[in-house]
């Protein structure tokens, strides 16, 4: 068997269908297998499941046992030459495995790789590529002044921002969100170190990984869709303590002594200026809230997809009482244009000839590869929605901090 796809599901039921939906389509020239291992999720991920997808082996645990303990149980029983560790909240390319196992193999089989990520509005995610977690950088990246900086080698090394997001790097961290690797590496270092509960882990395994004489690889020629922030909302403080909860875990692993102590330091300083940032934008978020709910309206919406998919979802805005109007139409030809720039161009004429404020990509004559290269194109201002007419929902994610949004499709 060529491939094991090893999925931790905690309460995102719609955004896994997705992502199933996805790997199945990128496994379809591929021997392989797919394991969901679930952490005793509370919103209905059982019944929904049980009897979709009947290809994935899906592990139901009694309690939540955390990322790195459930990825290992799965890992256990995986029988691949291969293993990708992938969150529930992505969307992958039809090619994507294809590409990632091939690149690997270009490198004799000694790197791990990860890709690139971008977030459900079309944004760069900067975690695609990270260095390991020194104090000066760690506080950097906590404190803020990697925001100000994104470029620069001192302040934004954590994320590595100097270097082309575009081009194949060695790097140091691989995100848990992708991680693909020969499983005589994984043979060799072990699995996820199950003290890490949430974050971190993905840092241990990349460094076990280099110290066993591997190299870890960002891969710029894939690209994949995280939504983020559907656990765990990555900009509210409890993300920054537990953070550094996993920073310190990691820290007295593998450097110990002065480096510790320097760490913690350091880390509770950046705390306090994080909380102090997360209480003004908390404010900020809540009066927006309130703006939002007294000037709600019914959505514009342009279809990109098919004639079908636009005829579909104007029927469904209409008898499922979904506060969406279809204003306009991209047919699926138009997009397959491969002049980028063109279509961008195209595209805000429409949106602004329309006074759209969403757009909703269809899946079927539109891959999922294409949707993924279209997104960076599109204007920030406009609300990116994602449908495919054989699941049971539309989904969307503004950004990563915030949690993502699903509408359900009655009589599916």
């Amino acid at each position: 068997m060529l491939l094991s796809v090893i999925i931790v599901n905690y309460n995102v039921k719609y955004f896994l269908e997705y992502c199933l939906f996805s790997v199945e389509k990128a496994m379809k020239n591929i021997e392989g297998e797919i394991f969901v291992v679930d952490n005793n999720s509370t919103d209905g991920s059982r019944d929904f499941f049980e009897n979709n997808f009947p290809q994935v082996k899906f592990i139901w645990n009694i309690k939540n046992e955390g990322f790195a303990k459930a990825n290992n149980m799965a890992l256990k029983m995986a029988s691949g030459d291969y293993i990708l560790f992938l969150n529930p909240d992505t969307i992958v390319p039809e090619d994507c495995f294809e590409k990632c196992i091939s690149f690997i193999q270009s490198k004799n089989n000694s790197i791990a790789c990860g890709v690139k990520m971008i977030d459900g509005s079309g944004k760069f995610l900067k975690e695609s590529k990270r260095a390991f977690p020194s104090p000066l950088t760690s506080l950097y990246k906590l404190s803020g002044l990697a925001r100000f900086f994104p470029r620069s080698k001192l302040f934004s090394k954590y994320h590595l921002g100097y270097l082309d997001e575009n081009v194949n790097h060695e790097v140091d961290v691989l995100a848990g969100a992708f991680m693909i690797i020969p499983k005589k590496i994984l043979d060799t270092v072990g699995g996820f170190d199950e003290s890490f509960f949430m974050y971190g882990e993905d840092i241990d395994l990349s460094y076990r990984i280099q110290k066993a004489g591997y190299k870890n690889f960002y891969f710029a020629e894939s690209c994949i869709i995280h939504f983020k922030g559907e656990s765990t909302k990555k900009g509210s403080l409890n993300y920054v303590k537990m953070f550094y909860k996993a920073m310190s875990v990691f820290v007295k692993k593998h450097y110990g002594g002065t480096s510790a102590g320097l760490f913690n330091f350091f880390i509770q300083v950046a705390i306090f200026f994080r909380a102090a940032l997360s209480v003004t934008a908390r404010f900020f978020r809540r009066s927006k809230a309130v703006d939002n709910c007294l000037n709600a309206e019914i959505s514009n919406a342009i279809i990109a997809g098919s004639r079908e998919d636009f005829n579909d979802l104007s029927v469904l805005f209409q008898t499922c009482g979904i506060n969406k109007r279809a204003v306009g139409h991209i047919l699926a030809e138009v997009l397959a244009d491969p002049e980028q720039k063109a279509f961008s161009n195209k595209m805000v004429e429409i949106i602004s000839a329309k006074k759209a404020n969403e757009i909703i990509f269809c899946e079927g004559q539109l891959s999922f590869k294409k949707i993924i290269s279209i997104l960076p194109y599109i204007p920030q201002q406009i609300d990116i929605i994602f449908f495919a007419a054989k699941l049971h929902s539309l989904i969307s994610s503004s950004n990563k901090n915030e949690a993502g949004n699903f509408t359900l499709k009655e009589n599916k």
